[in-house]
């Protein structure tokens, strides 16, 4: 099912029919060890790129721009070992 179809089907749903049996109960234990993390920020950005790159990225419709991003920050992470931010 295409991502369109499946958010639309799932804004219809109520909240009553959503199958939560396979998703744990957060603990207090859960609480106790989480971390406060906050997401990196996007920055507006003009950069030159070859037509057949850009292109690619936009074949896959909207949201091009945020995997472009993911690929970029998918280099970074390899370049500074595993774990990095």
């Amino acid at each position: 099912m295409p991502k369109e179809k499946s958010v639309k089907a799932l804004k219809k749903m109520k909240d009553e029919d959503i199958d939560f049996s396979d998703i744990p109960e957060l603990d207090d234990g859960f609480w106790e060890n989480a971390e406060w993390v906050e997401p990196d920020k996007t920055l507006p950005l003009t950069i030159r790129v070859k037509k057949s790159v850009l292109d690619y990225f936009k074949a896959g419709g909207k949201g091009y721009q945020t995997r472009i991003n993911a690929v970029l920050e998918s280099y970074v992470r390899s370049r500074m070992g595993a774990g990095s931010k």
